[in-house]
């Protein structure tokens, strides 16, 4: 099994590199191909995050543009490799082992629901976290990445996302700017670089690409465009800040593999299975996290090893846990109970979904959350202004 290296090869060891370059500390190592004393010295420190963008990927896309010209390496994603867990990481330098997010659904026995965990609504539908008088940030626990250095931070963020309940709990003491455009962020990051000349670290996040996966898959036409488009803002961004101390780290919180119809396993054609579940499939449909009914364990292993063995594997939640699948040291109070029973992973790009009654039919091409290399495999790349 495929198991991120958190002990320096990872984005959580990128984050680490980060803290220590702009004063703070992390109980995570620094990231080999990054180490602290290396960028310390830039006045701006630009982390650019692009959903969805694998190493395996670029390299096949772009070999000569300018993300591969300037790529340090490969690093690994978190488990799962999705965004809800990774861009967790990314805004408070920890593994799930200990942000204790892990997936787009997930189980919340301290408010009795599943949850949408970044929109912040009940699976079912319903009130967002502050309407329904529950407090984000004390609901997480999380200490943001800007409390946790020693000088200003930016978040530069997609103004339809900015305000969520789930990005105001994770922006500590940053300064908020927002942009709707991709030259739009590279400009809204130019300001603030330009406004003083003090160390600053930015956090800039671009969804586009991810989305395009999603509809319609890594390797369609317009997945490729859209890299072209990026590489062509960011170099635009470099000319533009030239003389202003900056460097550019380029990196991603997940890569995608695209899915044929075979490869969807559609749990209503699986009432056998489903009958065996106490809840709803959590997590991801690349990673989904069972919980069982009371004695339909060995009913529930016995239909998944002789019906889609082929298909997918099944892990009991605990032992992924003991092989530091999520992270090092002491894990989240709640963890455990977040990661369900048993794990069921899809083998090749197998993904198996569970919708509610009143959940339209909605199929994904690109998908992620699994651990082959395509999904947990993103580039850091290094550019200089």
């Amino acid at each position: 099994m495929r198991i991120p290296d958190y002990q320096g090869g990872s984005i959580v060891n990128l984050m680490a590199s980060l803290l220590r370059a702009r004063g703070g500390e992390s109980a995570y190592q620094s990231l080999r191909l990054l180490p602290p004393e290396s960028i310390a010295g830039h006045t701006n420190l630009v982390l650019l995050v692009v959903d969805g963008l694998g190493a395996d990927w670029l390299a096949r896309r772009s070999p000569a543009g300018i993300l591969s010209r300037h790529l340090a390496g490969r690093i690994d994603s978190v488990f799962p490799p999705t965004t809800a867990a990774a861009i967790t990481s990314f805004l408070t330098g920890e593994a799930p082992q200990q942000h204790g997010l892990t997936g787009w659904h997930m189980w919340l026995r301290e408010l009795g629901c599943v949850m949408t965990v970044l929109p912040g609504h009940p699976r079912c539908g319903g009130q967002s976290y502050r309407a329904a008088g529950i407090d984000p940030v004390r609901l997480f626990g999380h200490v943001p990445l800007s409390q946790r250095i020693a000088t200003r931070a930016v978040t530069v963020s997609p103004a339809q996302i900015a305000h969520s309940d789930f990005n105001r709990a994770h922006l500590g003491r940053a300064d908020l700017r927002t942009f709707t455009t991709l030259h739009g962020m590279f400009r809204t990051t130019l300001q603030a670089i330009r406004r003083d000349q003090a160390p600053k670290y930015l956090y800039l996040y671009w969804p586009r690409l991810d989305s395009i996966g999603h509809e319609q898959g890594m390797e369609s036409g317009a997945a490729v465009a859209h890299l072209k488009q990026i590489e062509q803002a960011l170099t635009d961004f470099l000319v533009a800040a030239a003389g202003t101390e900056t460097l550019v780290l380029v990196t991603a919180d997940h890569g995608q593999v695209d899915t044929a119809p075979a490869d969807r396993i559609d749990l209503a054609d699986h009432p056998e299975l489903a009958d065996c579940l106490a809840i709803a499939l959590c997590g991801e449909p690349r990673a989904a996290f069972c919980y069982l009914r009371p004695e339909r364990e060995s009913d529930f292993l016995a239909y998944c090893r002789e019906v889609l063995g082929q298909q997918i594997a099944v892990h009991p939640s605990r032992e992924l846990l003991d092989l530091g699948l999520f992270g090092l040291g002491a894990p989240h109070p709640r963890l455990a109970e977040r990661i369900g029973d048993y794990v069921i992973l899809g083998r090749g790009s197998t993904v198996i979904r569970d919708r509610l009654p009143f959940e339209e039919h909605h199929t994904q091409i690109g998908v992620h959350g699994g651990l082959t290399d395509a999904e947990l495999e993103v580039p850091l790349c290094v550019l200089r202004a």
